[in-house]
């Protein structure tokens, strides 16, 4: 069992790298950590004194003044280094830095020099460090504004506002999840790694990327079709988008149905790839479902009867209500880290279709339960 804690859990990359270790409890122990033990000596030393392997990625990424900046990241780094030696620590230390150690400004300049700092460190310890130089993070859950500018460009056009391209440069980028898992596996390594250029997963434009999140904006989000995702890249930053929307206020989504004399006619999805469809009969007071994914699209249309769906992102307390009726035909499109399930509330037999952008494989089911 690898003992893991995470400075900075509660953000952007951190709740990710938590909530993957998570998916493993037979593997990893989550060391749990908040910001605020960077004010208490004890409550540091007790943290650092309990693990095997510190992923350092507690930092300041933006302020107003570039040395309150460089202040803050060396600072948090020393009270690092100061915990381990106080309590004679030797956890393999894995630090995020940036492509900006390159560039000459402070922010860059407080990650290298950070670097650097721990590398003196193995060196009179004799510990284990892993120093990874970052590209371009993006992925679900990151602060529009601060952590990169697809969270940005996703927040500001799933909520109707009209983004600007300030430099239209080249980005290497990488998706939060292949970040995560390159983490994971230097944490298993537990090898000295001094500089460890992680390699990005994906080249774009500034101007690309607006231009992909504005076909996911009109296709999806405004007429409910899953779009061509030609590679993995791009299902990647539509998994992006889909948890930037109003979630909450943007489900239930409602059909069209064509109606004569014959009955009715509702077209359920529209794609531009392919996947599984299936349909389920659900009995009176039975709920179904309450896991998540991390990676699939998955669909629930309500053709008949009652239900309730609900959602709720993991890690969070507040849960997504959704009433559908199949008298008049709706769907709700589950984004993923979200837990998910459907419970038939009325007196006859649910009938709901299904569909999700890949056929099941037990192999690498990439279902995992939790009660909603």
């Amino acid at each position: 069992m690898l003992k893991i804690g995470i400075t900075g859990q509660s953000g952007f990359v951190g709740q990710h790298l938590f909530n993957s270790l998570g998916l493993q409890p037979e593997t990893f122990e989550r060391i749990a950590f908040k910001n605020t033990f960077f004010e208490d000596t004890d409550v540091l030393d007790q943290f650092v004194s309990q693990c095997d392997v510190i992923v350092h990625l507690a930092a300041m990424n933006r302020h107003n003044d570039p040395q309150v900046l460089y202040d803050t990241n060396i600072g948090l780094v020393n009270k690092l280094i100061e915990s381990l030696e106080r309590t004679d620590s030797h956890p393999h230390i894995i630090m995020s830095s940036s492509s900006q150690e390159e560039r000459d400004n402070l922010y860059g300049k407080s990650k290298k020099e950070g670097r650097e700092l721990f590398v003196k460190w193995t060196e009179r310890s004799k510990g284990t460090f892993t120093g990874m130089i970052i590209p371009n993070v993006y992925g679900p859950f990151g602060e529009p504004y601060y952590n990169s500018v697809i969270a940005t460009f996703s927040h500001q056009i799933s909520h109707g506002e009209t983004p600007k391209i300030e430099v239209d440069g080249d980005l290497n980028l990488i998706y939060v999840g292949e970040l995560v898992q390159d983490i994971i596996q230097k944490s298993i390594a537990r090898q000295n790694e001094p500089v460890y250029k992680v390699p990005h997963t994906a080249e774009a434009k500034v101007s690309e990327l607006l231009s992909l999140l504005e076909k996911f904006k009109s296709e999806y989000q405004d007429n409910g079709e899953i779009p061509t995702l030609s590679n993995t890249f791009e299902l990647n930053l539509f998994n992006t988008f889909r948890c930037y929307m109003d979630i909450k206020n943007h489900f239930p989504v409602k059909f069209t149905q064509h109606t004569d004399s014959r009955g009715s006619f509702v077209e359920i999805i529209r794609l531009g790839v392919g996947g599984q469809v299936s349909f389920s009969t659900t009995v009176p007071g039975i709920t179904r479902g309450n896991h998540f994914h991390t990676r699939k699209i998955e669909r629930f249309a309500v053709i008949k009867g009652k239900a309730l769906i609900q959602l709720r992102k993991i890690g969070t307390d507040e849960v997504f209500d959704f009433y559908l009726d199949g008298s008049e035909p709706a769907y709700v499109d589950m984004p993923i880290w979200y837990t998910h399930n459907i419970k038939n509330i009325g007196d006859e037999v649910l009938y709901t279709n299904f569909w999700i952008n890949e056929p099941y494989n037990p192999e690498d089911a990439d279902t995992y339960f939790e009660e909603v």
